[in-house]
């Protein structure tokens, strides 16, 4: 006697099979993408909120805020970036700053003391306001979770660091470390900590952890000899000092003499 239930399902198979293998075989036409299009849709606070949930983070939001936009120091002018072809208020501030915040944990912890600090000008992401300094000041001009790190590198690094200096054109926070540019833009008079630069010499070079790795091409960094990861954030470093001055100096002295 013939199973006609398993007869029909068997049958629905091969007919789903057949009409998948023709569709198949048919459809060889190649499809590209043309245009991708997007908009930005802002959250804002007429959209609708959970009445729970916003009581619940309420309190948190206010304590974080509080803590954020607490007072720390004063500044007496803008500081920004923009204002120097190969050095900046701000760009003098930072690396001066974070020599000196990191000192304490290197000397602390390495009995060495740092020689140089270079930190990337595109690391700067906003400007240091005149008036009322807080540690949301620190947040946008440093958002991103960067550490402060040394790197051991010899003299003939250093020559290297200045030649990319040079060729960048940028003005990356520098500090330690001067030297002129002649006529035929090269460099001339390189001082470190005021002593001429010895290619053989030991230096401790601070920066952050993405330089460390040769970002931004700064691949001298990746020839160092040794590395100290101070688990020391620039924006920490920043806040810390806002927290112990009264008023944040404007530091212009001359690092970089153009013949």
């Amino acid at each position: 006697m013939v199973n006609l239930k398993k007869y029909n399902d068997v049958s629905k198979l091969f007919v789903i099979f057949l009409t998948f293998f023709f569709v198949a075989s048919c459809s060889k036409q190649n499809y590209y993408v043309t245009k991708i299009e997007g908009k930005r849709i802002p959250i804002t606070e007429k959209e609708n909120q959970v009445p729970q949930i916003e009581n619940f983070i309420k309190p948190y939001r206010e304590h974080i805020n509080k803590d954020l936009d607490s007072v720390l120091a004063y500044c007496p002018e803008t500081l920004d970036k923009s204002t120097g072809k190969w050095q900046t208020t701000i760009g003098n501030l930072m690396a001066d700053v974070t020599l000196m915040r990191g000192n304490i944990v290197f000397q602390a912890r390495e009995k060495k003391d740092i020689d140089i600090c270079l930190l990337n000008n595109g690391g700067i992401r906003s400007i240091l306001p005149k008036g009322n300094v807080t540690a949301r000041t620190a947040f946008e001009i440093m958002p991103f979770e960067n550490s402060l790190v040394v790197i051991t590198l010899k003299g003939e690094q250093i020559l290297e660091m200045v030649d990319y200096f040079i060729a960048e054109k940028k003005p990356h926070p520098l500090t330690g470390v001067t030297f002129t540019i002649d006529k035929n833009n090269l460099p001339k008079n390189i001082l470190v900590q005021g002593k001429p630069v010895q290619k053989e010499t030991i230096y401790y070079v601070g920066t952050n952890d993405y330089l460390s790795n040769g970002g931004d091409n700064m691949n001298f960094f990746k020839k160092g000899v040794q590395k100290f990861d101070l688990d020391y954030k620039l924006r920490n470093i920043l806040i810390d000092y806002f927290k112990e001055v009264d008023t944040i100096p404007v530091i212009s002295d001359i690092r970089i003499t153009v013949e």
